[in-house]
């Protein structure tokens, strides 16, 4: 069993006539507002806190992530990965379109955190992941700006210790509409959960060297 939770601003939305008439077909799918406020933040961390299932998988509803891996992702963190990224930077993974900076700086980010911070995932920063309950239920969500979401989650989980896993994805640039991902404005919020990972990184070599 699951459910599908879309979540929508106002009650004037256009997406909420699409979702009632999916739930008419698919039962599973249910919407549910945003009443933390306006945004995409707000609305993932309204979607996380009213999930009900032992695992939460986040995605955007603009057609850019792979439905095609969540079946490995499930399978992952039924083997005890508390968070699973669908990776576009690790072997087999693949990234269409979306302006070039954009880009380049996700993709510098991810793989020297990975390489050098120890960040599991090839690509911490996609905000297509799953997570597990147990896991969500042992943090504080500390991020103040947007899509830094992920990347704040999959630093505290390798700092944890928690078993973070991926699977290879391939992402396309929407087809249609506006994205709402704000470079310049959020870039800060990015640059902070980066220094936290490489800070704890420097640590644990110091304690190991000692």
């Amino acid at each position: 069993p699951h459910e599908i939770l879309v979540v929508y601003d106002f009650d004037e939305d256009p997406t909420v006539p699409v979702i009632e008439r999916l739930a008419v077909e698919l039962p599973s799918v249910r919407g549910l507002r945003n009443d933390l406020g306006r945004g995409v933040l707000n609305a993932m961390k309204a979607g996380i806190g009213a999930a009900a299932g032992s695992y939460v998988l986040v995605s955007m509803a603009d057609g850019s992530d792979e439905p095609e891996v969540v079946d490995p992702m499930i399978a992952l963190a039924r083997g005890g990965a508390d968070v699973v990224s669908a990776s576009r930077y690790m072997r087999g993974g693949h990234q269409v379109g979306g302006p070039l900076l954009k880009r380049l700086m996700s993709r510098v980010a991810g793989l020297t955190l990975h390489w050098f911070a120890g960040v599991p995932t090839h690509d911490p920063t996609n905000n297509f992941k799953l997570y597990s309950r147990r896991f969500l239920d042992s943090v504080t969500i500390e991020s103040s700006a947007g899509f830094e979401l992920a990347l704040e989650l999959t630093v505290k989980a390798t700092i944890a210790g928690r078993y973070v896993a991926e699977v290879p994805t391939t992402w396309r640039d929407r087809t249609a509409g506006q994205s709402n991902f704000k470079l310049r404005k959020w870039l800060p919020n990015y640059l902070h959960w980066y220094r936290v990972a490489f800070v704890a990184r420097v640590r644990w070599l110091v304690r190991r060297s000692t």
